[in-house]
């Protein structure tokens, strides 16, 4: 029976419409990893990769890991952009602003 995180994990990647195969790549797994990850009773991730699947699948580890809430709420959401925000580049960043600048004017 899976857990809940396994569940979790399934959902989102297919939402995603990533592959097994794909969410491993993108993760550095393996793709029998990410199996055991979704289908074994309970799975015992490493920090470092429930981080990745977390930043892949656009929510937070603790979303991840807690056992309520089937599907990411706006504050997880919200979390989890700007924890993606932080991690990119200044150009990146400032074409993003200049997106948000150019909404606002609207």
């Amino acid at each position: 029976m899976p857990s809940p995180l396994g569940d979790k994990i399934r959902a989102l990647r297919k939402q995603k419409k990533l592959s097994l195969e794909q969410l491993a790549e993108m993760t550095d797994s393996s793709k029998s990893y990410i199996w055991e990850l979704e289908n074994k009773d309970e799975p015992k991730p490493s920090a470092d990769k429930i981080g990745k699947i977390a930043a892949v699948l656009d929510v937070t580890t603790e979303f991840l890991l807690t056992e309520s809430t089937a599907t990411p709420d706006e504050a997880v959401l919200d979390e989890a952009f700007f924890r993606k925000y932080k991690t990119m580049s200044e150009p990146d960043k400032k074409k993003l602003r200049k997106i948000l600048e150019a909404w606002e004017d609207e």
